[in-house]
């Protein structure tokens, strides 16, 4: 029996398109990555589609490990999130802005008032995916070695976050009274200063920006590890995960819709939003087709480059027989250890030899990845979402534009007549969108405050 209520959609935007070989196609722009005008035309067209945000994903640092992958791949050449979602709340006007921000490698006031400009930006679009860098070359970017430790990136994370509400909170939603007649622009009786000394941070306040219209940009998380689950039940507000089996979405659905209970959280105040890369063909073979080129594009170097940064750079697979199986546990990585449990779950599931593996990820990266008509993808997608394995979807086109206007031409209509997909926005926010209430100020006293009057001096200034 299906559930009430509509899927959320997310476009995961990317320059070229998730797939590693989508760059060397053909119909792909060669300098997407920095170029305003090719975004502004996906963000059109998912606004047009009516998808529910924008996301982008992000690491203040080059992926790759060596020079022979670098040079095969299109990401190292892209806008800084905030920066060009910044560029896209005046192009667009409905659709919501989700920028990836990490926590280990920032400070609490520094984002809290750049996602409160961009909630003001956008009129209240804004969302924050709250990361911890897990990937090995950033920690150089920034001084140190090697990064924190896993656990210990998720409590300074929860601190921080912790933080940018109370900043967030310094002042109460009609703090700026703006009263031209009596010269008070701000009513400091509704004032709050965080003033926090905690493990990691001191942080005094004011924030210098008003109350983000939303109260608080939508909160995005994305952990899977241990530490991760329990950071996105206690603060996520839509969580992304990775689900390339039914059965494992569904244990990953439930935990986290749990843990989110226990800690007194309506069910419909986390979304959780699985990643699915849908390549769409009239007919099932147009769509394998369509995956086969792209896999042809990639080079060996890349293949075998992804797959060792995946698995946390535990294991050299140069070294390795690619026709042995995969072995049921490596190494414990300091870098993503959810990913790599991931994948060493699926190939033990799916028995997999490294050849096979490497085959995979270069194609999905561990997501679900569905090639099929518009019914069939459909179908999925439903079936996922009946199934209580998912919220709603993080679309990720395996190159853009076309894959992206293949899934809107083909799959949504679709969607829509079987009444899974809305035809419009239904609201003025990202949290109305998504049916998300929006946060009281924490620290707001009861009832109204009142201005402080003024006099003049015998000078002619105002004083108090």
């Amino acid at each position: 029996m299906g559930r009430n209520g509509q899927l959320k959609l997310g476009l995961f935007l990317v320059q070229a398109g998730f797939h590693e070989g989508a760059w060397r196609d053909p119909s792909v722009p060669v300098n997407g990555g920095v170029d305003i005008d090719h975004f502004a035309q996906l963000a059109a067209l998912a606004e047009r589609a009516a998808f529910h945000f924008l996301f982008l994903a992000d690491s203040p640092s080059v992926l790759e490990r060596d020079h022979k992958h670098i040079a095969r791949v299109s990401r190292n050449d892209g806008f800084e999130p905030i920066t060009l979602l910044s560029a896209l709340s005046s192009r667009t006007r409905e659709i919501g802005l989700v920028a990836t921000a990490t926590t280990t490698y920032n400070q609490p006031y520094h984002l809290a008032r750049t996602f409160a400009s961009l909630d003001h930006l956008s009129n209240g679009r804004a969302g924050w995916n709250i990361v911890t860098s897990g990937l090995r070359y950033e920690a150089p970017n920034f001084g140190d070695k090697e990064l924190p430790e896993h656990d210990k990136r998720y409590e300074r994370a929860r601190e921080f976050v912790d933080i940018v509400k109370g900043l967030w909170d310094t002042w109460e939603d009609d703090a700026f009274i703006r009263d031209k007649q009596s010269g008070i622009f701000v009513d400091t009786t509704k004032l709050h200063l965080p003033n926090h000394r905690g493990d990691y941070f001191s942080v005094r306040g004011p924030l210098n920006i008003a109350r983000p219209p939303q109260g608080y940009p939508v909160l995005v998380q994305a952990g899977a590890s241990e530490a991760g689950i329990k950071f996105a039940a206690e603060v996520g507000e839509v969580v992304f995960t990775a689900a390339p089996s039914l059965e494992g979405g569904k244990r990953q659905y439930a935990t986290l819709k749990e843990k989110a209970r226990t800690l007194g959280r309506a069910d419909d105040q986390i979304l959780i939003m699985p990643g699915i890369i849908p390549i769409v063909g009239k007919t099932r073979l147009e769509a394998s087709e369509k995956l086969q080129r792209l896999h042809s594009n990639i080079h060996i170097d890349v293949a075998i480059g992804l797959a060792e940064r995946m698995l946390g750079f535990v294991v050299d697979l140069r070294s390795i027989n690619f026709d042995s199986f995969v072995p049921e546990a490596l190494p414990q990585t300091n870098s993503t250890q959810s990913t790599q449990k991931l994948l060493l779950d699926m190939a033990a599931r799916l028995q997999l030899t490294w050849r096979q593996l490497i085959h995979s990820l270069s194609d999905s990266k561990g997501q679900l990845l569905v090639v099929g008509t518009p019914d069939e993808i459909a179908n999925i997608m439903v079936n996922t979402f009946d199934e209580r394995a998912a919220d709603g979807f993080n679309i990720l086109p395996a190159m853009v534009p076309n894959g992206l206007k293949d899934f809107i031409d083909l799959v949504i209509p679709e969607l829509r007549r079987r009444g899974q997909f809305r035809a419009e926005y239904s609201g003025q926010t990202l949290r109305e969108n998504l049916g998300l209430k929006r946060p009281l100020n924490r620290v707001s006293v009861a009832g109204a405050g009142h201005p402080p009057q003024t006099t003049r001096d015998p000078i002619g200034f105002v004083k108090n």
